[in-house]
Order: structure tokens, then sequence, then C-alpha cells
């Protein structure tokens, strides 16, 4: 069966269809690096790498793009609250965001591309759509003219009028209507800035991923995904640039992913239920939290809460526990005569897990599929006799499940005792140079891999979680 994306354009299941056969160019919007990321942020990271990983199952080839927003006006507020330099704070967060979502079990990116790594890109798109009459410049600011574009609204499935009465322009800004939206911004007195042809400036936020988008996958690609906040205005302005630039459908699929709330209220800090990522990782084991967050679909609202976890935490450990039970049963079993109906099942299993995953990334039914096998695994070693192939079988079928959802069951990656020296001289040097934030993000990446770290007059001691005290 082949895969259906539901396209947030058409509002519509679609058939898949790529650029490229067996291959996949998708593009994710990252994080804006000035603080550590909340679980809002995780869910993203978690369901589009989940989204290429049944790709690759599948067969494909996937090129997968994550960016960082590395300069920023709240990144510059950071770094002058801080008394710091901007890149010195966008590295900090980019490590702390690599060791939240590793931790979580998400790939390496083929690509992360970073705004001041792509500014002379940024420029000449910026200089095209100038060229082309989509954009102006006044006093060193660029902005883009979305009535020039015919399609404007056409993500959001609003009209240019509708969007046009709840603009505004704001104070210090010179652009000619309140839809216009900045594509360059003069640099103020003191600030990081780089050489243009409307002076010393930097981005403006939408258009350095139609930048990198094109740097990295072309002018048009298979799909774009993030979060369901960014579809309004982030996505919209990127079609417009992408498209007026290059006259190409910028991205055939998008996907948005819904948001979290937390013990049944929107996540928020006005309502103090705001949870970083990294403090999540540190109180619930990660693979808990990944298994979680994909036992929604995808699309729908999600409700995160310690009572839910904890169940979640209970349905993993059932599933953890029947691969126990099938490889303890395989020391002993025979290579005898069975009966073909186990493995009939099996392979039916096995295909109604692709049907789910084919159908939108089902998760959720995805997971259902894992419960249905632990249990017909667990029925089969009820059995006085057990075949050796039979149960290599259920194992086969449990860890591919588990693998697209990105779940181990065992820990692949733990960390040797001479990794974790070589990250607590690390982390020692950093608190030397007082770079705290530096040695915490090694502290919670150590939480996260289950190193428990105590600091004593005579240094740092370490030692491994006793999981079964």
């Amino acid at each position: 069966m082949a895969i259906t994306i539901y396209n947030t354009l058409t509002q519509e299941k679609e058939l898949f269809k790529p650029i490229e056969t067996d291959s996949v160019r998708m593009y994710v919007c990252g994080p804006t690096v000035y603080n550590y990321i909340h679980i809002g942020n995780a869910r993203p990271a978690i369901v589009f790498d989940t989204v290429r990983r049944y790709f690759e199952y599948k067969g494909y080839d996937v090129t997968y793009v994550l960016n960082f927003t590395d300069v920023d006006d709240k990144i510059i507020n950071a770094a002058n609250e801080r008394n710091e330099q901007v890149p010195d704070v966008a590295n900090r967060f980019i490590d702390a965001y690599l060791a939240d979502i590793e931790a979580l079990g998400v790939k390496q990116a083929t690509y992360n591309p970073r705004v001041t790594e792509t500014m002379d890109d940024i420029i000449h798109f910026i200089s095209g759509l100038i060229d082309k009459g989509y954009a102006y410049e006044v006093d060193g600011d660029v902005y883009f003219k979305p009535r020039s574009f015919a399609d404007y609204g056409k993500l959001s499935h609003q009209s240019i009028d509708e969007l046009r009465s709840g603009a505004r322009i704001q104070v210090g800004e010179k652009k000619e209507n309140p839809l216009d939206f900045a594509l360059w911004k003069q640099a103020k007195d003191g600030e990081i800035a780089w050489d243009s042809p409307w002076g010393q400036g930097r981005p403006g936020w939408h258009i350095e991923c139609s930048a990198m988008a094109e740097k990295y996958l072309g002018e048009t690609i298979d799909i774009h995904a993030g979060g369901q906040d960014l579809a309004f205005p982030h996505h919209e302005n990127e079609i417009a640039q992408s498209e007026a630039m290059n006259d190409e459908t910028f991205a055939h699929y998008w996907m948005h992913n819904g948001y979290i709330n937390i013990d049944n209220e929107k996540m928020s800090k006005s309502l103090g239920n705001f949870v970083l990522t990294k403090d999540m990782i540190a109180q619930h084991d990660p693979q808990v939290i990944r298994f979680f967050m994909l036992s929604v679909h995808y699309r729908n609202p999600i409700n995160f809460s310690d009572e839910l976890l904890h169940s979640a935490k209970n349905s993993l450990d059932r599933i953890k526990n029947a691969y126990d039970n099938l490889e303890h049963r395989k020391q002993s079993s025979m290579n005898l005569e069975h009966s073909a109906e186990w493995f009939t099942l099996i392979n039916d299993l096995n295909q109604t897990f692709e049907k789910a995953m084919d159908d939108d990334f089902n998760t959720a039914n995805a997971i259902a599929v894992l419960f249905d096998l632990t249990k017909e695994a667990n029925r089969y070693l009820e059995e006085k006799h057990t075949a050796h192939d039979v149960i290599e079988a259920f194992q086969t079928g449990i860890t591919t499940i588990l693998d697209v959802l990105g779940i181990q069951l065992e820990e692949e990656n733990q960390l040797l005792d001479a990794d974790i020296e070589a990250l607590l001289n690390e982390r020692s040097e950093a608190r030397r140079n007082r770079d705290f934030t530096r040695a915490d993000v090694i502290r919670d990446q150590l939480k996260a891999k289950d190193i428990i770290l105590e600091d004593t007059p005579q240094g740092t001691r370490w030692k491994r979680a006793d999981h079964d005290a």
C-alpha cells in the first residue's frame, strides 16, 4: 500500500508521490536558539524523525534538513541580558537542543544549516525578490509585498483581505502596507550585523528557511514540516517568497503537528505550566517520553501529565517484558515442526502495522498493533513446546515496529567509561571558565544516559543509576 499524507495545503489526504523515485527531500523548521526547548518543541522533533524513519523503512533515501535560527531579536536580547556575544548564546543552546533530542532518540539530520552560515545565500535570495518586483527597500530595511503574490493565503486558507484586516504597522516600521513583512532588518547601534546591498543588518525570520531549503534541497521539495503554530505566518510567507522567486511549487506536502496541553490546559508561561524538555528528561526515561508522544496521532493535540507518562511507562515495560520472555524461552526452544498459522498471524500483524503507518503515519494505530503482537507472543509462550523460528519471528516483528518508532529495547548508545570521563573533564573545564550553562548541558546529557554525578571537594564522582533499587 502506498503512503498517504494529510496535506495542510489542500486539507486532504493525498497519495505520496516523490519528486524523484525512492528519495525524499524533507525540511523541518528547527528552533530559535535563545533558551532551552520546551516539550512543545520536542514533539515535532520526535514526530518528523518517526516520519523519516518510516520512509527509510519503506526503502526511501531521505535527505532531512532541520535548521537553526541562530540570530534573531530573542537571541540578541538574551545575549544582552547575559552580557554575552550572540554566537556564544546560540552555540550553547544548539548544543542543549542536540543533547535533548539525542536523548529522545532523534536521528542526526542530514544537514543542520544555520542562518549565520547561510548569509550570502539569503542576501542573494532577497536581491532576486527585489529585482522581480516582489520586495522593496526603505532606509536599510527590505520588505516583501504579499499583495504582489497572487496565491498569498493559500496555506492558511484565508483571503488577503481577511489577513489585511488584522495587520498593523508597528512604531518605527516604514513599510508600504501592513501585510508587508521584513526580509532584511537594518542593524541598530551595537547589534550584530552583516554587510548587504542595503547596508548593515540581518535577515527577517521567514526568508532564512526559503534560502536554506533551496540551498540544501532545491527549488521544489517533497515535504515541509513543523508545528501547527508555524503554518501562519511563517510557512505562508515561505511559500510566497520561494514561489515568487523561482516560479515553481515550493513544497508538495505540508505537514503540521498538533499542540501540547499540560493537565488539560494549553501550555503557556502565564499559566506556569511551561515544561522544559531537559527537565522532563531528568525526571522520566526519554524513551517513555518518546513512546508517549507517539501514542497520539501527530495532528491531534496531546495532553501531557505525570499520570499519563506513568501509564506509558507501564505499557512500554509490558512490551519489553514480552520481548525478554521470548528471549528467555528461545534458549529452550527447538527446531520442531510448527503450525504455519503463527507465521501467518505475525505477517498479518506486520501488514496491519504498515497499513497504519501508510495512513498519514498513524503511530497510535501502529502502537495498537505492537500491543496485539506482544499479546499473541505471550499466548504462544503458553504452549508446552515452542519453535525457535516462531519466537524469532515474534521478536523481529516487535523490534521492527519499535525501530520505526525510534524505541530501543537495549541502550545501544550507552556511554563507555572513557566517554564519561571525557565529558566530565569538559564539564570541569566549563565550570572553571564559569560557563555554567554548558556544564549543566553536560550534566543533563549524562543524566539522560543514567549517569549520576556527585560534586565533591575532591572532584566530581559518577555512577550508573540502579533501576532495580
